[in-house]
C-alpha cells in the first residue's frame, strides 16, 4: 500500500479521562414517558459511535472551546430532551424512554498522540478509543485533546432511540448553537458521484452499484476458502421517511428503517457479470422502498409484541456464508458539524456491533466533494482480499489525503 501503509502503521497512545460531569437541559423539563415505535422495536440494544476530529482552534483557546460545546449542548437538549433521559423497562417488558432530565455524560480527556499520529484507516486503533462507552443514559460524549492541541468530539448513543438520520439532526443543531455567528477501517472511494454501474442498459443507484460491487468481491474471499459457503447474504438500509412522512423537511426523531435483504449462492456472485449481481440488489430493494412496506412492517411489529424482532440478515444457518449490511451515510453532515472553530477535517460513524453480519458505511468526505469515506466492518481476511482486489477503486484513507 506504500505511503498509505506507512501512514497507517500502528501507534498507541493512551487516553486519560480528566473530568467527568451530567450536562442537563438548560431548560427544566417535565418527568414523562416515551414508548418506542414499533420501527425502534426492531433495533437490537446495540450502540452506535461517531467520531469529528478537528485542528487546534485559532480563534479561541481549549477551554474555551470545551465550555463552549457543554452550554451549547445544555441548550440544544431542551429540544432533544429524550437524549437526555434514559432507558427503563415498561411492565410488558418493553424497553422506553424516561424523560427525567437525567443528563448526558459528558466526559473530557487527554491523549497523548498528535493528530497526524492517529491511524485513521483503522478505526480499532484509533477511534475505538477516542469515543465513549456508554454506561447509562441514551447517549454519551467525549472530548480529547490531543498532544498537539487538536480537538476530538466522540459521542455514544442507543441505537433504539435514534437512528443516523436523527443523530445527523442532533449533531448539526448542537453545531449551529455553539457557532455566534448562526442566524439560523476508513477508505476512501474516490470521485463516487461517477461511480455508477455502466454495465447493461439501466442505470441504477450509486448506492446499488457500489453494494453489488462489494457482494461479488465478498462472494469471491468466501469462493477462495478450503470449504466455501454455498451462499452469502446482503442487507441494505432503508430510511422510509420519505416513503412515510408527509412533510418535505422531515423532523421525526426516531427509527424509520427497514433492512431488506437478498440471499445468493456464491457461484452466482462470483461468476455472473456485475450487472446481473447489480439487478439483484434493485429487486430486493425495489420492494422495500414503498410505503406499503413500512405500514406493513410495522403492523408486523405489532402482532408480535411485546417478543422481540430482529432483521432476518442477523441470522444464519448451516449453509449460510458471509453476510454484511451496507448503510448510507450520504446525508452524513460532516461539514456542517462546525462548533466554531471550522469544519471537522475527519468524520465518521463506528459501528463494530459484534454480531456475525459485516457492517459498510460510505459516507461524504471532510475533503473531496464527491469522494465518499467507506467505514467498513468486516473480517480481517476480507479486507485484505478487497485492498488486494479492488485497489484502483478504494484507497486506504492517508493523511496526505486529509491534508493533516
Amino acid at each position: 500500500m506504500g505511503e498509505a501503509a506507512e501512514q497507517a502503521r500502528d501507534c498507541a497512545f493512551h487516553v486519560t479521562t480528566t473530568r467527568k460531569q451530567l450536562i442537563t437541559a438548560a431548560l427544566p423539563l417535565q418527568d414523562h414517558w416515551l414508548p418506542l415505535s414499533n420501527l425502534d422495536l426492531i433495533l437490537p440494544p446495540v450502540h452506535v459511535s461517531v467520531c469529528f476530529c478537528y485542528k487546534k482552534p485559532r480563534n479561541m483557546t481549549n477551554s474555551m472551546a470545551h465550555e463552549t460545546l457543554k452550554t451549547a449542548l445544555a441548550e440544544t437538549l431542551v429540544s432533544y430532551y429524550a437524549f437526555a433521559g434514559e432507558i427503563v423497562t415498561n411492565p410488558t417488558g418493553e424497553p422506553e424512554i424516561l424523560c427525567n432530565n437525567r443528563g448526558v455524560d459528558f466526559m473530557e480527556a487527554g491523549a497523548d498522540v498528535d493528530l497526524r499520529e492517529l491511524n485513521l484507516y483503522d478505526p480499532d486503533e484509533s477511534i475505538v478509543k477516542l469515543v465513549p462507552i456508554k454506561k447509562h443514559g441514551v447517549i454519551a460524549i467525549q472530548l480529547t485533546q490531543l498532544k498537539c492541541g487538536s480537538i476530538v468530539v466522540g459521542c455514544t448513543f442507543d441505537h433504539r432511540v435514534a437512528d443516523a438520520y436523527s443523530m445527523n439532526m442532533f449533531l448539526v443543531s448542537w453545531a449551529e448553537i455553539s457557532r455566534p455567528d448562526v442566524h439560523t477501517c476508513h477508505f476512501l472511494a474516490p470521485s463516487a458521484r461517477n461511480y455508477q454501474s455502466r454495465h447493461g442498459s439501466k442505470r441504477r443507484t450509486k448506492l446499488e452499484s457500489f453494494s453489488a460491487f462489494l457482494w461479488k468481491l465478498v462472494a469471491k474471499h468466501a469462493a477462495t476458502d478450503p470449504v466455501p459457503s454455498k451462499n452469502s447474504k446482503l442487507g441494505i438500509v432503508v430510511d422510509g421517511r420519505r416513503r412515510v412522512m408527509e412533510q418535505e423537511k422531515n423532523t421525526y426523531f426516531g427509527n424509520v428503517l427497514s433492512i431488506p435483504f437478498g440471499g445468493q449462492k456464491i457461484d452466482d456472485l462470483v461468476n455472473k457479470p456485475l450487472s446481473w449481481v447489480t439487478e439483484v440488489v434493485h429487486r430486493f430493494l425495489e420492494s422495500s422502498v414503498t410505503k406499503e412496506h413500512f405500514l406493513n412492517l410495522i403492523d408486523w411489529v405489532e402482532t408480535r409484541r411485546p417478543t422481540p424482532t430482529v432483521s432476518r440478515i442477523y441470522s444464519t444457518g448451516s449453509e449460510d456464508g458471509p453476510a454484511f449490511v451496507v448503510s448510507s451515510g450520504r446525508s452524513f453532515p460532516v461539514t456542517q458539524v462546525d462548533f466554531g472553530w471550522g469544519s471537522p477535517v475527519f468524520g465518521s460513524y463506528h459501528f463494530p456491533w459484534g454480531g456475525n453480519a459485516g457492517y459498510v458505511m460510505p459516507m461524504p468526505s471532510s475533503v473531496e466533494d464527491g469522494d465518499w469515506m467507506v467505514y467498513l466492518h468486516l473480517t480481517k481476511g476480507q479486507l485484505k482480499f478487497i485492498e488486494e482486489e479492488a485497489s484502483q477503486v478504494l484507497k486506504p484513507i492517508d493523511n496526505n489525503y486529509l491534508k493533516i
